[in-house]
């Protein structure tokens, strides 16, 4: 690990002012970013301290969601009554990922910005484009079967590895940020995740020194509420592919993970069931132009049988 300088932030303006700078880098728990330092995968100059910040709260909204503050662990959401009860799709997601003691020292806003568990990003005798721009990308004809098969290009294939967004994708989560003159901003989480498609080193459309304060659940959704995820191992795996769906059979909103470089939100198969498709040929139309490497193909398949069945459970009357 390379030397770098420490700083307490004080505030969360305070925080985005000094994330602005060159090379400087927010850290809460630290669970991702403490092992890319190690891997000299990031070589920040200077680590602002976040974790102290008033920002962990868990509270009721006005309109009847539910705010979930940057700095809460995941354990501490997964286990909030309201979570349990109203959003169970999110607990499950959550407790579907890491270990325990990870999920009791990562917060929210760090799992929304975790980077790619791709084994070629993790690996600095190969080529990655997303470490080293221009390089290349080792990924399209190495080992794969982890890789993306929706959303991706020659740039980069790797896939965005949060459980937890996947849930959030599914429920229309939004994410409020903070920059260095207080102003605030609320976006879709799926407008985090709208880098542009020459750039495969940034993962978000994060601007500098935008700092993640929330993140914002609608009132929960009517209907049921469906986690799932196929994975090497029964526990502490990254996911193949997972699922996520909320609502009935006649308006479902879901998500995929494991596939994509961001949480795939399922927009086409979301439109077919709403037009009068059924499940399958939802799941069909949404894989329709997915694209395997040779390793990952299976992925196509497994993709669509998940997401079909979780469309089919939303319709199940139980």
């Amino acid at each position: 690990m390379k030397a770098f300088a420490y700083e307490r932030a004080a505030s969360i303006e305070d925080a985005a002012a000094k994330a602005s700078a060159p090379n400087a880098r927010l850290i809460a728990g630290g669970t991702n970013l403490i092992d890319l330092m190690k891997l000299q995968i990031e070589t920040p100059e200077v680590l602002v301290d976040i974790s102290r910040l008033p920002l962990a709260e868990l509270e009721d909204e006005a309109d009847g969601g539910f705010r979930i503050g940057a700095l809460a662990t995941n354990a501490a959401v997964a286990n909030h009554r309201r979570v349990r009860a109203d959003y169970p799709v999110l607990a499950r997601a959550i407790l579907a990922g890491a270990s325990a003691q990870l999920r009791n020292k990562a917060s929210v806003g760090g799992n929304l910005l975790q980077r790619t568990r791709c084994g070629y990003f993790y690996d600095l005798a190969k080529p990655c484009n997303k470490r080293t721009p221009g390089r290349g990308c080792a990924a399209l004809e190495g080992l794969n079967r982890m890789n993306a098969v929706l959303g991706a290009d020659d740039a980069c294939i790797a896939v965005h590895p949060s459980d937890m967004a996947v849930a959030l994708a599914a429920l229309r989560a939004e994410v409020e940020t903070v920059d260095a003159s207080g102003q605030r901003r609320l976006r879709p989480l799926d407008a985090l995740y709208d880098r542009p498609a020459d750039a495969p080193q940034t993962d978000t459309a994060l601007t500098a020194g935008e700092v993640i304060s929330a993140v914002r659940l609608p009132p929960p959704p009517k209907g049921r509420q469906v986690y799932r995820k196929a994975r090497d191992r029964a526990s502490y795996a990254f996911a193949l592919v997972s699922v996520a769906a909320v609502g009935d059979a006649g308006a479902p909103c879901a998500a995929l993970g494991g596939v994509a470089p961001r949480p795939w939100t399922a927009r086409k198969a979301e439109a077919a069931v709403r037009s009068g498709g059924s499940s399958g040929e939802a799941a069909a139309a949404e894989l329709a132009f997915a694209k395997g490497r040779g390793e990952n193909d299976f992925k196509i398949v497994l993709a669509e049988r998940m997401l079909k069945s979780a469309l089919d459970a939303l319709m199940d009357p139980l």
